[in-house]
This record gives structure tokens, sequence and C-alpha cells, in this order.
């Protein structure tokens, strides 16, 4: 009977540890004292503020032909707590902080920056009539470019869906008032809780050019 009792309570324990956040690479969910410590990173707005944020992005160099996928940012759930915290001016306290967080579902939010290039440029070459032999013209690239990029996110090579999903243009502008667009951004929502391994991977395809594979250590982020 004891013996049988010792066996239930290891057996308890043992799901309690597979279910604890420690099963998780990164922290989530945040406690109390982790939402104050993002809390008042946030709050810094300064170099070291940026220096920790740009730890959770991965830069990429320019590929010879198509557009360049320039970096891919993974925001843990305390780097988006430490970021919201920096989008609030004064009066914002650690307090009203960490009741904004509670009851919160935590998420994970992928960032994906395209940069245009010579080979994949704003102006796209087209014939200026139907005929053939018409001269060449150019027309602007298509505001809305990025939806022909195809973002992969994988967890324990498993493609995890996102809850929710935005891409918009990035432009240039002048004091003239004329403006050039540049690139794009993408941005992917997804359960903090999906990522239940140590590392992510997430795969660009662009329409033209080479894809882009970038694996993220989850248990170097917090």
């Amino acid at each position: 009977m004891l013996r049988n009792s010792v066996r239930s309570i290891a057996s308890v324990f043992a799901a309690a540890l597979l279910l604890s956040p420690s099963s998780f690479a990164f922290d989530t969910p945040l406690s109390d004292q982790a939402v104050r410590e993002a809390y008042f990173l946030g709050q810094r707005r300064d170099e070291s503020l940026a220096r920790f944020l740009d730890k959770y992005t991965k830069h990429l160099p320019p590929p010879k032909t198509g557009p360049h996928i320039a970096s891919i940012t993974f925001f843990t759930p305390f780097a988006l707590a430490t970021q919201l915290s920096s989008q609030h001016s004064s009066g914002y306290s650690a307090q009203q902080a960490a009741l904004d967080h509670r009851g919160q579902a935590e998420s994970v939010k992928i960032i994906v920056q395209i940069l245009l290039t010579d080979s994949y440029p704003a102006y796209i070459p087209r014939p200026t009539g139907s005929r053939s032999g018409s001269p060449t013209g150019f027309a602007p690239r298509p505001f809305n470019f990025w939806k022909d990029f195809d973002v992969q996110v994988l967890s324990e090579d498993r493609e995890l869906r996102a809850f929710t999903s935005a891409g918009e243009p990035n432009y240039l502008c002048s004091e003239d008032g004329g403006c050039m667009l540049t690139g794009a951004t993408i941005q992917f929502e997804f359960l903090a809780e999906s990522f239940a391994s140590d590392s992510a991977t997430i795969q660009v395809t662009p329409p033209e050019g080479d894809p882009v594979s970038l694996d993220f250590n989850l248990a170097s982020l917090r």
C-alpha cells in the first residue's frame, strides 16, 4: 500500500515537472518579479535597452540576387514586456505593468525585415503596350509585395500556426514629399507555449532568389 502511494506521488511530481515553466527554453510564464525586471529595463530607453533587444535579432548579409531578407527577430514574452514598457511615457508604474500582464496569454513575436535590392527593385520592367516588341517601361512594385514571401516557423520539425500576422511596406521619404518603396516588415505572433523545445527554425522563401533558414537557440534567450 505504501509502495503504491509513493509511486503515485512520484508520478504526480513527474507530471508537474513536465508542465512547469522550466520545460520551456525561455522564461514563460513570466513571474511578477520577471515582469518587474522587464518594466525597469524598458524604462531605461538608452543604448543598453537597444543592445538588449538586439540580442533577439539575427542580421543577414545581402544576397547575390533577389530581395534582401535583412533580419529576423524572435521576441520572447520577456522581450515583449520590456519593449512594451519602453513605449509607455512617465506615469506608467511597475505595479501597473504587473496588473496589465496578469491574466494575459503570453506570446512570441517573430519579425522579418525585407529590403529591396538592385535585382529586386521598387520599379518593375513592364511592356508599355500589349503588342509584341512594345518598348519596355517601368511600373511601381505593388505595396503589398510582401504577401509573395512564404514564412514558416518550425519547432521540433513541426510547423507552427500564428494566431495573428500582418505586414506593411516601408518607404523612404524626402523633404519635398516624394516617397520610395524600400522594403517591408512582416510580423507573426504565436502562443509562447507552442515553443516547447530548445530551438526554433524560421524559413523565408522569397518569390525570387534563394530561401533563408535561421535557427534560434531559445535556451540563450530569456
